[in-house]
């Protein structure tokens, strides 16, 4: 009885009117209770209805994920703010009907898939089970699929037609064709096409093959590689790295780096740590350092569970680890890539050809170095798709790429893929170390040398909590009118201001016409100050999360190599910066240490 009592309670909310006193809300629960074939997440909603959890199903329903600075993200759950199999299905008729506006070609050349290693037990909604369902909706519009058979890096797959993740407009005209398919179509909800249908297929192989070939142009040592007594460790964070890593150090000649046991195997609670990002330093690296000590292994080489983040340790004297910063590590890169390209370069070879790239939040050392050794330096909007897209226009016009990056150690050496990618830059850091190794030289003593000849560039970056939108806005709209209206400030405490960067409204007052080179970028705030004692700051919010962050860099020229009193000048200024332009008392910020 209870069970048929539960079943006719089921079926009344499927087809009872709704009656919330929000007609949007109304109309989303019952699109939501007649499109979703997931019992888990259906239920979910059925629950807060049955409840009169009406302020949670207004924001799980009433709203839609967007692109932020990678793509299109959100926590799994339901919803169609959520990532779940009603949202990715969503998602992936938009993005076809889009595709198949721009190319006629679509029903040949097809797509490609994969999954990670994430699982969400609570909706029954795991990356391996939404590839299959991104897969059936193409396959039931007899579109071909390449869906590899296991996990595999991010960077292997591509994510337009450059290679590159989607940006403006394609973002927006997606999102447009989103909203146009929200209705599941015949076909869209059958995954088991993707066993039975002629038009799936396997890259793994291929893709794998190709990607360990085309390490090799960035292998310059090789035989040195297969003689070092260097060692190292590698965790991947239970991710996918693992294996991809192994297979990486036997391009480059190396004996395989020692894997971190608890580690090495994807998990998708990530049952050892509390957060799986190496950028979070020390804390997170725990298993990783003692491993090393035990096993004698100087250097700690971390990819993150998507294996395109590196974060990198390496064992002091002292007895003291040393976790580089993510802008320390592009430092390291740029030198590196430079000298090497310089070492192997043709005779026709031309250093004003050479380009390296850096979202304009990150370190200016890429900057400083390309002024002192003739190549060329350029920035983009925060995001690896700005980078990779550059880079494919750079390609196309015949120049040549060495290292780009971005500060949340997100690096790419050479061009084979237009993401960031870990692989490859952890076999590219054992290289540096173990070439370093013969001349007795560390990496952190490596990246003493390369501020000694280019500059010091000391960097801070940090955010507050704020979750009242409207005051982020005015926080900003300050800045835009501090002393008078349409006039921004021209010092920040004692510290004047030499320019102004406003990406959100296109102002640059370093530019002759006083409009930003970098793109407009409406939807979020970010302001950047230059100082006249050559710090850099930069206030921006972020597209994914309740924050405002603030990137500040001193960059000091050869000459000013007193590193106590460049920090203590750049602490002061970031001091001023909260007191004078964020006011946190203020405006209820909660300040976070990254």
């Amino acid at each position: 009885m209870a069970e048929n009592a539960e079943g006719d309670l089921n079926s009344n909310l499927l087809h009872t009117p709704y009656h919330t006193g929000d007609p949007q809300l109304d109309t989303a629960i019952g699109q939501w209770l007649r499109w979703d074939k997931n019992p888990k997440t259906k239920e979910q909603i059925e629950n807060l209805l049955r409840n009169g959890m009406n302020k949670e199903l207004r924001d799980r329903l009433c709203c839609r994920m967007t692109f932020g600075t990678a793509g299109l993200r959100s926590a799994m759950g339901a919803g169609f703010c959520y990532i779940n199999d009603l949202t990715v299905i969503q998602s992936t008729q938009g993005l076809y009907k889009f595709v198949q506006e721009c190319f006629s070609s679509v029903f040949f050349r097809g797509w490609v898939f994969s999954s990670q290693t994430r699982l969400r037990l609570s909706s029954r909604c795991g990356s391996a089970r939404l590839a299959k369902l991104t897969a059936a909706v193409l396959l039931a519009k007899d579109v071909p699929v390449y869906l590899f058979s296991r996990y595999v890096p991010t960077p292997f797959v591509v994510y337009w037609e450059n290679g590159a993740q989607i940006t403006s407009p394609h973002d927006k005209e997606i999102l447009k064709c989103i909203e146009e398919c929200v209705e599941p179509w015949n076909g869209s909800w059958n995954d088991n096409l993707v066993d039975t249908s002629p038009l799936t297929r396997d890259p793994l192989q291929d893709i794998c093959r190709r990607y360990m070939e085309d390490l090799k142009k960035i292998c310059f040592y090789r035989e040195l590689n297969s003689k070092t007594t260097l060692k190292f460790v590698h965790t991947s964070f239970h991710g996918v790295g693992h294996d991809y890593v192994q297979l990486a150090f036997q391009v480059f000649g190396f004996k395989p780096p020692i894997p971190v046991p608890e580690q090495k195997d994807p998990d998708p609670d990530f049952s050892t740590v509390k957060c799986p990002n190496p950028e979070e330093g020390e804390s997170v690296l725990e298993l990783s350092l003692r491993l090393a000590e035990k096993e004698n292994a100087r250097i700690v080489l971390a990819t993150d569970p998507d294996a395109d983040r590196l974060a990198v340790a390496e064992l002091q004297e002292n007895g003291d680890w040393k976790v580089f910063t993510g802008n320390e590590l592009a430092a390291l890169f740029g030198w590196w890539m430079f000298d090497c390209w310089k070492k192997n370069k043709s005779t026709n070879a031309d250093v004003k050809n050479i380009y390296m790239l850096a979202t304009t939040v990150s370190s200016k050392i890429l900057k400083a170095i390309a002024l002192k050794e003739g190549f060329h330096f350029e920035e983009t909007l925060p995001g690896f798709k700005w980078i990779g897209s550059r880079i494919k226009d750079l390609l196309e016009n015949g120049k040549e790429v060495l290292f780009a990056f971005e500060e949340s150690i997100g690096f790419l050496c050479g061009t084979s893929v237009l993401d960031k990618d870990g692989v490859s830059a952890a076999v590219v850091i054992a290289e540096m170390a173990s070439y370093l190794e013969t001349m007795n030289i560390t990496l952190k003593q490596q990246l003493i040398k390369v501020y000694e000849k280019y500059g010091y560039h000391i960097s801070k970056t940090s955010y507050f909590l704020c979750y009242e939108p409207t005051t982020i806005k005015s926080i900003f709209e300050r800045l835009r009118n501090f002393d008078s209206p349409k006039e921004y400030p021209k010092f920040c405490g004692t510290f004047a201001i030499l320019h102004v960067r406003d990406i959100t409204t296109g102002y640059d007052s370093s530019q002759p016409n006083k409009k930003s080179v970098l793109p407009v970028s409406k939807n979020s705030q970010m302001i950047t100050f230059t100082f006249q004692n050559g710090c850099v700051a930069t206030l921006r919010t972020s597209g994914t999360e309740p924050k405002i962050k603030y990137y500040a860099e001193m960059c000091a020229s050869p000459d000013r190599n007193d590193t106590a009193l460049l920090e203590e000048e750049l602490k002061k200024l970031i001091e001023a910066l909260i007191e004078h332009f964020l006011e946190p008392s203020r405006n209820g910020l909660t300040w976070r240490c990254v």
